[in-house]
């Protein structure tokens, strides 16, 4: 289940979805699409990598709420993130079936996103999915569907759209336990052989995809076995025409087997797109990425393996690991999440949400707010990009009045209660003499970032995704959330990890960072609870525990 959800989580983390164009230019059928979070001169590098002309091509600026828009059938909103970073470069063709480049991405692979494509409804183009940095790209098929339209001036099928996304989230699944490649095969193939002769009977497409599973030497689970069947009988019931997807769906699985045999066929001179002009997935530059760019090429079945990127990565592939978009930031989360908001990494991270443990628990290097060298430029000299960054993870532009009230209180908290800012601290918590608490300094900035990014995301989501377990101790489903996402962040019932904020803080220390800072929010709730502690800053450890749930001196005003 953690799993799934990190695989959704990171969905978001980086999404290409579109919106504000800017006026097209010479060449109406090329489309770049820019995350609206992106500095100046990344996006000033995508457009380098890409080799496209702003005069010459139409420029899209992709924002948080595209996403949203887009995706938000599919992913939490809290694992959505705040942020979108993604890019993409497409050129609808004529013929030629459809192409697919990645850079940075190392979760999602080009032709997961081709084969995706194509249950989009597109049958012929030329796309190029990166980002300035490794982010997992569970989002990007959305965004290229919408750079495809409005490149093409043709509004894809809404159902085949969905469907599109599904098998993205679908492959996703499966690949974090067999591997992308044989994810991606096993839906190829049955795709081909269920559209080609018009099946639509459940039990039959069961018995396809297993066969396929089982001539490939996969072992699927029944859970596993029975999503991708539901996936392939909605797909099979929309009357694709497979000669205008055959194309596509041969060179995919000629690519999926010439990297499993570690060979190359060079058809990248396809006949039937020389007239189009340059083939944009080949004409990149990839110096403009810096160095070790993991990259994936539907026309090159040897370049993922040349740069690194594992295209069969099974369950240590955790998208929450990294900090890309499943990568995924549960973190970034967008994913990282791919917008850099507290996740469990992937995220993406999404974003990066996210996509990592936090909205940065997506597992996206989103944290960072630039990826993997967050706080440098290419010369290696220290830059503000980390703390710009930083802001943009706790916009609260998006929030009530209210919410924006009760984050402030929260902001002046944690740079009390961590920090060390007695004056502060004060100003929010009543009868306190002396810092709770002494941290190192790099240990405390990091742990008021994590507990805000993560307490925002609640505010954003407000209850929205929220599933009740029987373990409520309070009346706002809010302050359950926290209550729950603190005794994580305060490892207050398993030992940290290794790479956890807290690791080399005593237990006895974290458990009183966790008292205090849930009596905190129980006071910003007005939900005090009545213990046989006197104490006022503290709540008791049963209470805190949710072994007390009987009395509240206060009524529920929220």
């Amino acid at each position: 289940m953690k799993k799934r959800n990190l695989m959704v989580a990171l969905l978001c983390s980086m999404c290409l979805a579109v919106s504000s164009p800017v006026p097209a230019m010479a060449d109406g059928t090329k489309v770049v699409t820019l995350g609206a979070d992106l500095t100046q001169d990344q996006k000033n590098t995508m457009m380098n990598y890409f080799k496209a002309d702003s005069s010459q091509v139409q420029v899209i600026t992709v924002t948080n709420q595209d996403e949203r828009d887009l995706l938000g059938n599919y992913v939490p909103s809290e694992q959505i993130g705040t942020r979108t970073l993604s890019c993409a470069y497409v050129k609808p063709t004529q013929s030629g079936g459809i192409k697919v480049r990645t850079a940075n991405l190392n979760y999602v692979t080009c032709n997961m996103i081709a084969t995706a494509l194509s249950t989009a409804g597109v049958n012929n183009c030329e796309v190029v999915a990166a980002c300035p940095y490794e982010v997992s790209g569970t989002g990007a098929l959305t965004g290229v569907m919408k750079a495809y339209e409005s490149a093409s001036g043709q509004a894809l099928d809404s159902t085949k759209k969905d469907l599109a996304a599904k098998e993205v989230v679908v492959t996703g699944n499966v690949g974090q336990q067999v591997g992308q490649d044989n994810a991606t095969n096993i839906i190829n193939q049955a795709k081909m052989q269920i559209i080609g002769d018009n099946i639509q009977n459940a039990d039959e497409i069961y018995n396809i995809v297993n066969n396929i599973a089982v001539q490939n030497g996969i072992t699927l689970s029944q859970d596993e076995l029975d999503t991708i069947v539901s996936l392939l009988q909605q797909i099979a019931q929309q009357n694709y025409d497979i000669q205008e997807m055959k194309k596509t769906l041969e060179d995919i699985q000629q690519n999926l087997e010439d990297s499993k045999n570690g060979t190359s066929s060079d058809d990248s001179s396809d006949d039937d797109a020389v007239d189009e002009g340059e083939d944009i997935t080949q004409d990149v530059d990839s110096g403009a990425l810096g160095d070790d760019v993991k990259q994936t090429s539907t026309e090159d079945a040897n370049l993922a393996k040349d740069t690194g990127a594992d295209t069969n990565q099974t369950e240590n592939t955790d998208p929450s690991d990294d900090s890309g978009d499943y990568n995924i930031p549960e973190a970034t989360g967008d994913g990282t999440t791919e917008d850099g908001t507290t996740e469990e990494t992937p995220q993406e991270t999404p974003d990066g949400s996210e996509e990592n443990t936090d909205s940065s628990t997506d597992g996206i290097p989103e944290a960072t707010g630039d990826g993997t060298d967050a706080g440098t430029d290419e010369s290696g000299e220290g830059t503000d990009e980390t703390a710009d960054n930083t802001e943009d993870t706790l916009n609260t532009d998006d929030l009530s009045e209210e919410s924006k009230a009760k984050f402030d209180q929260a902001k002046l908290f944690c740079k009390g209660e961590y920090e060390g800012d007695l004056a502060v601290l004060q100003s929010v918590v009543e009868n306190v003499t002396e810092p709770p608490v002494t941290l190192d300094q790099d240990v405390a900035e990091k742990l008021s970032q994590k507990v805000l990014e993560t307490y925002l995301n609640i505010l954003k989501d407000a209850g929205a995704t929220y599933v009740p377990d029987g373990t409520e101790v309070y009346l706002s489903t809010e302050l359950n959330m926290m209550n729950k996402e603190l005794k994580t962040i305060f490892s207050t019932e398993t030992d940290p990890a290794e790479d956890d904020i807290l690791y080399s803080v005593d237990p006895e220390v974290r458990q009183k960072m966790y008292d205090d800072t849930l009596n905190f929010f129980v006071k910003l709730y007005g939900e005090d609870v009545q213990t046989e502690s006197t104490d006022t800053q503290n709540v008791s450890e049963d209470t805190a525990s949710g072994e007390n749930t009987e009395e509240y001196t206060e009524d529920y005003t929220e």
